[in-house]
């Protein structure tokens, strides 16, 4: 039985978070109920994460509950599978994917590293304002999380086998993807695929979403359909909703509203200081407001569900730009600020615009 499988304990001499005497499985992480947090709270962005860095995160987390007893989605837990699979089988994670999958089901156009014909192929990534932005990597002990890229055609290929439209070695092992189910909040979710009911079916998908791209493959596997929706504009809805409603044309698509054209100004310097400091924008999300070289920038530090308290994760930075003395916006997203300042100048609060909603923030000390 797989969830009879333990990474050991001793991982490279590093050791595994337990609970209650109870070891993280393979299973566990399959099933994204490990207990691990969405990303290492020793993640800097923009910094490459090593082995050695993941490797020193793991043995100083306190699991906040139990192995197996509750769904939280944790590209930490995604990238970890990956990571010791390969390590089991004495290879790295992409070289593994490509003898267990993509040979097999002949899937050229599907790695990380790109051959010079991906390269000439790959797309450019947006944000939500279609403005073109630099290609990321996700680092090598998490690959498992997000580095592969494929094209459409490939990817209906790898449905095609999950469907049993192609004939494969696989075959059995897809399977057995869907034969586990566990609660997952609105959904159940199986080995890696996430399973909706609506309309008296049952839909296997996931989707997924990185710097200047967002996706999502689904299929049904009675009426033996799939779709593939790959969008290279990293927008709030756009991929998803697609999917869903072209398997099941009951369910609506997003109402998506063109992000608002921004025109830049020209500001004193001297009020960006008055600016910057943290502020509550929810529970669980701190933004930092920071001047470097005259120029305003902001990042969010998150307390995702379950961490444990004060353990804060660094979201990537970006830059505000001025369109007012006291509103700004971002270029790589479709997210303004609004400051409230008290009779000095100085900012007593913000107003994060995101996504159609208005979220205040006060001012810490």
């Amino acid at each position: 039985m797989l969830s009879t499988i333990r990474p050991p304990n001793t991982f490279p001499d590093v050791r595994i978070p337990e609970r209650s005497g109870k070891s993280i499985t393979l299973f566990d992480l399959s099933t994204h109920r490990s207990g691990l947090p969405p990303l290492p709270g020793n993640l800097k962005p923009g910094a490459v994460y090593s082995v050695d860095d993941l490797y020193q995160f793991l043995p100083g987390y306190t699991l906040p509950r139990d192995p197996g007893s509750e769904f939280e989605y944790s590209n930490l837990g995604a990238g970890l599978l990956g990571h010791v699979l390969a390590h089991r089988a004495g290879t790295d994670y992409e070289s593994l994917v490509r003898m267990r999958i993509t040979q097999p089901l002949c899937m050229q156009d599907t790695g990380i590293k790109l051959s010079s014909s991906m390269e000439q192929r790959m797309a450019t990534g947006h944000t939500a304002t279609l403005a073109p932005v630099a290609r990321s990597e996700f680092s090598i002990p998490l690959a498992g999380a997000g580095s592969l890229r494929s094209s459409a055609n490939d990817m209906l290929t790898f449905l095609e086998a999950s469907l049993g439209y192609q004939d494969s070695p696989l075959a059995p092992a897809m399977k057995a993807m869907l034969e586990v189910r566990r609660p997952a909040r609105q959904a159940r979710i199986g080995l890696g695929w996430l399973i909706y009911s609506t309309d008296g079916r049952e839909l296997a998908g996931h989707s997924g979403r990185t710097v200047g791209f967002c996706s999502t493959v689904g299929y049904d596997p009675e009426a033996r359909v799939g779709v593939v929706v790959l969008s290279n504009a990293s927008t709030p809805s756009g991929a998803e909703d697609i999917g869903l409603h072209l398997l099941s044309p009951t369910t609506p698509l997003a109402h998506f509203e063109p992000p608002k054209q921004h025109t830049e100004l020209q500001v004193n310097p001297k009020l960006l200081d008055h600016y910057t400091g943290r502020y509550q924008v929810t529970p669980s999300l701190i933004f930092e407001i920071t001047c470097e070289g005259g120029r305003l920038f902001a990042q969010g530090f998150a307390q995702f569900l379950h961490n444990r308290p004060g353990d804060l994760i660094g979201l990537p930075k970006f830059e505000l730009v001025a369109e007012g003395e006291k509103n700004f916006f971002a270029r790589v997203s479709d997210s303004q600020v609004t400051f409230e300042t008290g009779p000095d100048g100085r900012a007593t609060g913000l107003i994060l615009h995101k996504a159609g909603r208005d979220m205040p923030g006060a001012r810490l000390p």
